[in-house]
């Protein structure tokens, strides 16, 4: 991210006049203490500033959280919190890539606005934070008083939220020329058609436990929900009241989401028609599987399987496997 503002408005004259045009984008790596520092990976970068300093900033930049979806932040990064606060109270828009909405929703800022994040992580961002609208489907989101508040999704959405923020701040074309020099494609579709279903998720409910278990080998059955009461030996009201309270997701709505996974699955990797993909997750009415496919994933089976079954041929063929 910190290259991408970096090359806004110097890189396109290098590119076609042969020499530098002047940096559009003043940016600058800001951390707890100045000075060098390792990030999760062992990469080793330089902070130019600390956040001890009165430093006002137009815009800062959360890129992710070294965090996994279920750690708790009660108690960490307090200095961090403050100075985000600090930072939005005196006028900055707050950007976040990944995982870094965590931090601004830990911070208060997010409460009455929506928000997205990692897909992994919108569970997390949903039950804890209540007060957010979480929209997982949406690989940008620009939420809050005077849209001072930007969040991109996972992996490489934060190129999205980049070009967003020099459009914005800059102008259009320097965004475009920024998004050509780079090779940069906007993440159109959202970041459902990635999403991956946690199937074993653990739980400490036991009863619950051994029903996912179970269902992730039986997702085609009849009945799913009611297969998955008479397991537990629990009264049906009490099943699913459990089940949402340690999944996040209601019974049904956990059946259909291991079928549309194992659907994409299926998609990528056979030719089969997409009628018969449909009957064997657990589908008979294949124009109702479609139709929930596409609200799900935001794309239609057979535009699912033409993105990503391509792109799946294409990788094994450059690999050689």
């Amino acid at each position: 991210m910190f290259d991408l503002f970096c090359s806004a408005g110097r890189d396109w004259g290098v590119f076609v006049e042969g020499k530098a045009g002047p940096s559009r984008v003043e940016a600058s790596v800001v951390a707890r203490e100045q000075g060098e520092m390792t990030l999760a990976n062992g990469v080793r970068i330089q902070a130019r500033a600390s956040i001890r300093a009165r430093d006002r900033f137009d815009v800062v930049c959360v890129p992710e959280l070294a965090i996994a979806p279920n750690e708790v932040l009660e108690g960490r990064y307090l200095p961090e919190l403050a100075w985000l606060r600090r930072q939005h109270a005196a006028g900055a828009m707050i950007a976040t890539a990944c995982s870094g909405a965590v931090l601004a929703a830990e911070a208060g800022l997010l409460d009455g606005c929506e928000a997205t994040t990692h897909w992994a992580y919108c569970e997390t961002l949903r039950a804890r934070y209540p007060k957010i609208t979480v929209c997982p489907e949406r690989a940008l989101v620009v939420s809050g008083e005077g849209q001072s508040l930007i969040m991109a999704g996972g992996g490489t959405t934060w190129l999205d939220l980049a070009l967003y923020l020099i459009a914005r701040l800059v102008d259009l074309e320097t965004a475009m020329q920024t998004a050509r020099v780079n090779v940069i494609d906007w993440h159109a579709v959202g970041q459902q058609p990635f999403a991956r279903l946690a199937q074993t998720r653990q739980v400490d409910d036991a009863a619950i436990a051994k029903s996912q278990a179970w269902i992730a080998r039986q997702y085609a059955v009849t009945a799913p929900v009611a297969s998955m009461v008479r397991l537990s030996g629990l009264a049906e009201r009490t099943f699913k009241r459990r089940f949402q309270a340690a999944t996040g997701m209601a019974p049904l709505a956990y059946v259909h989401a291991l079928r549309l996974e194992e659907a994409k699955h299926r998609l990528e990797t056979t030719a089969a028609p997409i009628e018969r993909i449909a009957q064997d997750v657990g589908y008979e009415d294949a124009a109702f599987f479609a139709r929930l496919f596409r609200r799900s994933v935001r794309l239609t089976p057979a535009q699912y399987r033409r993105k990503f079954a391509g792109l799946r041929q294409t990788l094994a063929k450059q690999v050689g496997a």
